[in-house]
């Protein structure tokens, strides 16, 4: 019978030494990085102002699954992470599943982080080599990772709080603009007008709006973090609510009001898909030096996306070498309770960045490409958070009587937001690189069910 969490702890594996504002800065930390800063200028350009109400739609979608993930963790503190509550509530399979999908799925995101940090390094030094920020990057990442968890929290706490005061004073800058009635170089007048007077708020129609969503899916990866430092939050009943409630709010600050600040200074018509917004609004104005500024701040953010997914997809990998479902090296853990084989492991994979930024057209050619995988992947990965919310409400309907976190809407929210996850996967559809992508995804889930025979054929022996 696995071990829960409690046991672990008390053998001295894995520590609970996450603190509440650990367990909120991690949440953030990886739900803001470049599909934010970077893939922002291809919502953007393909929806223009409209691109705000897909932000909030999605933000809206997502506060209530992790609501879900939130009540049915709550309710049996052995869960050590979805991937358990898949497996305890709709079958083995499902936490099979999910555990190495969610894996796969962090591995990509992270790999997409890297190529962008690339991209961020290129704005300084233009003939920098493609392989040397990828190989500085994981080199770092792995020295950080394999310190104590505690302090893999207290530096993801800064990194997240340098994200945090850079959206913050972009905004206030975007709104002092405004109110001076700033000209930027090429005659562009900062003014509220521009939500609306080129083309309306919806220029390019429902078929823009609907294009916009992959990318801006891609910015909420991360989100569900929360669910996987509950093995090492000191209080969880206290930590996981206090996260999960603040996603409205950093939905409003971080993605709503980033946005409308930057297109209420750069037309929208003139923010760059290739590019960060946040660096090109600085740029467009003539401020070169805030616009490097901004620069080192959005390249931090990546890097610290990156660390957060690399700390997801080791304790990933831990539990199912612990659930028997991953080879037993990465049940091991270093002298400072760290799943040192998991990182090393997935430090390599993130140097399959080098390969594709060489065959790639561009850097954001890779970017969408893998961004889109990693989003179908991600679809997945909530869509058995909600399911597995339905099925404790059949399975535990007196866990869910006594549960003092419940999930506004009940059932209702929960079959919407499958209804919605479904939309979304329809618009990876309507373009032509997102559609590549989406018709390559089936192939990690075959990959998946061999994988499930291989696996109960090796149990039964």
């Amino acid at each position: 019978m696995p071990k829960t969490v409690d046991e672990i702890v008390a053998e001295g594996q894995l520590q609970r030494r996450l603190t509440n504002r650990h367990v909120q800065l991690i949440a953030i930390g990886g739900a803001i990085g470049t599909g934010l800063f970077m893939g922002s200028g291809k919502t953007i350009s393909l929806a223009g102002p409209s691109v705000v109400v897909v932000y909030t739609l999605i933000g809206a979608v997502l506060f209530l699954v992790m609501r879900a993930l939130g009540e049915v963790m709550l309710s049996d503190l052995s869960y050590k992470s979805f991937a358990d509550v898949a497996a305890d509530l709709v079958g083995p399979w499902a936490g099979f599943l999910t555990g190495w999908t969610y894996y796969f799925s962090w591995l990509v995101t992270a790999v997409a982080e890297v190529i962008v940090i690339t991209g961020y390094v290129r704005f300084w030094w233009p003939g920098v080599p493609l392989w040397l920020p990828p190989v500085v990057t994981v080199a770092l990442l792995l020295s950080i990772n394999l310190t104590t968890v505690k302090a893999f929290g207290e530096i993801e706490f800064w990194f997240s709080i340098i994200k945090v005061v850079a959206i913050l004073a972009l905004v206030a800058v975007g709104v002092a603009m405004v109110a001076v009635g700033f000209t930027a170089p090429n005659g562009a007048v900062a003014s509220v007008t521009n939500l609306w007077s080129d083309g309306g708020f919806f220029p390019r129609g429902f078929d823009g709006f609907a294009r916009a969503f992959q990318i801006a899916v891609f910015a909420f990866i991360g989100t569900e973090l929360i669910g996987t430092t509950a093995a090492e939050a000191k209080d969880p009943h206290v930590t996981l609510p206090k996260a999960i409630n603040a996603i409205p709010v950093r939905i409003v600050l971080f993605y709503v009001g980033a946005l409308t600040a930057i297109m209420m200074v750069t037309p929208w018509r003139e923010v760059s898909a290739e590019n960060s917004p946040f660096v090109s609004m600085f740029a467009l104005a003539g401020l070169g030096v805030a616009a490097s500024v901004v620069n080192f701040v959005v390249l931090t953010a990546a890097a610290s996306s990156a660390n957060s997914g690399l700390y997801s997809t080791s304790r990933m990998l831990y539990g199912l070498a612990w659930a028997h479902q991953a080879p037993r090296v990465f049940k091991r853990l270093s002298g400072r309770s760290v799943p040192g084989w998991s990182l090393l492991v997935t430090c390599v994979g993130l140097l399959t960045s080098i390969p594709l930024m060489s065959l790639s057209g561009s850097i954001m050619s890779a970017f969408t490409t893998v961004t889109t995988v990693a989003s179908v992947l991600f679809i997945v990965v909530w869509g058995v958070i909600v399911v597995s919310y339905l099925r404790y409400r059949t399975r535990y309907p007196e866990r869910h009587e006594a549960s003092a976190y419940k999930v506004p809407g009940g059932r209702a929210a929960a079959w919407a937001s499958l209804a919605f996850f479904a939309f979304v996967a329809w618009t990876l559809t309507l373009a032509q690189d997102t559609r590549q992508a989406l018709l390559a995804s089936p192939l990690w889930f075959a990959a998946m069910a061999v994988a499930w025979v291989v696996h109960r054929r090796r149990a039964r022996r």
